[in-house]
């Protein structure tokens, strides 16, 4: 079965599947919908929680024995498989098909992985786990999706946008849900439930924190190392995911990257940054960044993939060692 993740709340009202899949690269939603499962499990009377992480030199046969072992006091247990990649290989697949033909008993297997690419949809394994369990695809909110999105959740926890409020988040957040939902909080815990005016969403902006992602980035472009260091230390140092932090610098980079390509085969920056949707106020940061040539922001996406395999646990470097190089990067310093 595959569920839209609006729909998954209505289906954990009934019994559990054998077996749950998520899969995106958001992570605010796919950190919700994992909650989702948690609770629903524990309503259910599944009291125990096991976590296979499949780090470096991960072994599948983990996962069999995991389903072969019995509670330690005969509870109903979630088994959680934490895949870094969609790409499991032979015995990953064989491991996956041959558990959901014979799921354990007492237990939900829920997995989480990345974004599925067009070549798993159609893998056996994927097939086999959609005929037994529920698959969920988790899609970014983008473009037009994002003011409603952002207007339900200011409702949902009490608080009443005046005219122009949602689209003033949206400008702020650019797409960032756990950004946009932070700020919501924030305004929750500033004025309470009720109507919330442009002027206090001014405020409160003006009021966050002292180290910002968003400034962050145009820090960098404008090529203040020194300043964008200290604030990417300042980031770590308040215990901002680096999952988000890297999110933004990779965002960032990818559309530089796109951006310089297009101008290379003969677009002018202006119509480039046209493309992209750039605001006025940040044009002049992009055209001195467009300055590098395309190889260069994608050297630096290149780095973005090493730090985000150091975050899931695939390498043993250090993701805020490599964000301290992406940050050079970004801020004009040339690449060793």
């Amino acid at each position: 079965m595959r569920l839209r993740n609006e729909q998954l709340a209505s289906h954990l009202q009934r019994d559990l599947a054998p077996v749950y899949l998520l899969s995106g690269d958001e992570p605010l939603q796919m950190q919700e919908a994992v909650d989702e499962i948690r609770s629903a499990a524990r309503r259910q009377g599944y009291s125990e929680r096991e976590v296979l992480d499949q780090g470096s030199g991960f072994d599948w046969s983990t996962l069999t024995t995991a389903a072969e072992s019995l509670s330690l006091f005969g509870d109903r247990r979630l088994l959680e498989l934490r895949l870094g990649s969609a790409k499991v290989g032979i015995e990953g697949s064989k491991s996956l098909s041959a558990y959901c033909e014979h799921p354990a008993e007492d237990t939900v297997l829920l997995i989480t992985l990345p974004k599925l690419e067009r070549a798993q949809a159609n893998s056996k394994w994927l097939k086999t786990i959609e005929r037994v369990g529920v698959i969920v695809q988790i899609w970014p909110v983008e473009g037009s999706r994002l003011v409603p999105w952002i207007e339900q959740r200011l409702r949902r926890v009490g608080l009443i946008p005046e005219t122009g409020v949602v689209e003033m988040l949206a400008d702020r957040v650019e797409g960032n849900l756990l950004a946009a939902s932070q700020e919501i909080e924030k305004l929750l815990l500033l004025y309470g439930e009720g109507i919330i005016n442009p002027e206090q969403l001014n405020e409160a902006v003006a009021d966050s924190a002292r180290f910002d992602i968003f400034g962050l980035v145009d820090t960098l472009l404008s090529g203040e190392v020194a300043k964008g260091s200290r604030m990417l230390q300042g980031l770590k140092a308040e215990g901002v995911a680096s999952a988000v932090v890297l999110w933004a610098l990779s965002r960032e980079i990818r559309n530089l990257a796109e951006m310089a390509s297009a101008v290379e085969h003969g677009a002018s920056v202006e119509q480039a940054m046209a493309a992209h949707r750039v605001w006025e106020k940040r044009k002049s940061i992009l055209r001195k960044a467009l300055g590098q040539r395309a190889e260069y922001w994608y050297r630096l996406l290149s780095e973005c993939a090493d730090a985000d395999r150091a975050i899931k646990g695939l390498s043993h470097a250090d993701p805020w060692l490599i964000m301290q190089n992406l940050a050079g990067g970004m801020a004009g310093l040339s690449l060793l």
